[in-house]
């Protein structure tokens, strides 16, 4: 258990140090937010950033998905975290906020591509085969997927995941399945391998969003 808890650390640590990569020194004030893209809306910008942690939302980057896959960049950070709105999207729950690294949103348009199926066991069938072909893209190791959700903002629930793709029982001396009570590994040797923690003893860390699809993180 001890070993699990260090590995937990650790990861969290190389993956929020990356994250924060803002100006600034030891003892300077924090910079201000940057300022919105013409057009953007303070409303918008703050709604995205309610899944962010309070030491990286003031400098992560907002944007906007469109139809097409493609985003608008509501509010450009200085920080690699990223942060979005996906409520009431196909196979979402009506209110739904995520934040990762810049790094992982290929990932994620890849993920929305496939959910707007409408339909769990089609989307999986795509997501597997893209496993199994090679063009899941992957995301970026050691990166935390925060998430919001709820049936609206007044009733939400919050959970982290931490992107090990590829990681295996052989790799991190974790175990793949909870039945050892302990840290474990969700969907090992799989670009959607992550970081699982039983929530009645960790509570942030939890299943991968998008209702147990493996298409998150």
């Amino acid at each position: 258990m001890k070993r699990f808890a260090l590995f937990v650390l650790g990861v969290l640590a190389v993956s929020t140090s990356a994250l924060a990569q803002a100006p600034g020194g030891r003892g300077a004030p924090p910079p201000p937010p940057p300022p919105l893209a013409p057009g953007a809306s303070q409303a918008d910008v703050d709604k995205a950033l309610l899944a962010a942690p309070a030491n990286l939302k003031d400098q992560a980057t907002v944007i906007k998905w469109k139809p097409d896959f493609t985003y608008d960049t509501l509010r450009q950070g200085t920080n690699r975290l990223v942060c979005f709105d996906r409520s009431g999207f196909p196979q979402q729950q009506p209110f739904s906020i995520e934040c990762t690294s810049t790094a992982n949103l290929g990932r994620v348009a890849q993920n929305l591509k496939a959910e707007a199926l409408n339909d769990k066991a089609k989307t999986q069938e795509v997501l597997d085969a893209a496993e199994k072909d090679g063009s899941r893209v992957k995301p970026e190791y050691g990166s935390v997927w925060y998430h919001v959700m709820g049936a609206d903002k007044d009733h939400t629930r919050a959970h982290m995941t931490v992107a090990l793709p590829g990681a295996t029982t052989q790799s991190t001396g974790l175990a793949d399945n909870p039945r050892q009570g302990g840290v474990w590994i969700m969907n090992a040797g799989t670009t959607t391998a992550h970081l699982m923690v039983p929530a009645s003893r960790a509570g942030p860390f939890g299943p991968a969003g998008s209702g147990g699809l493996r298409g998150c993180p």
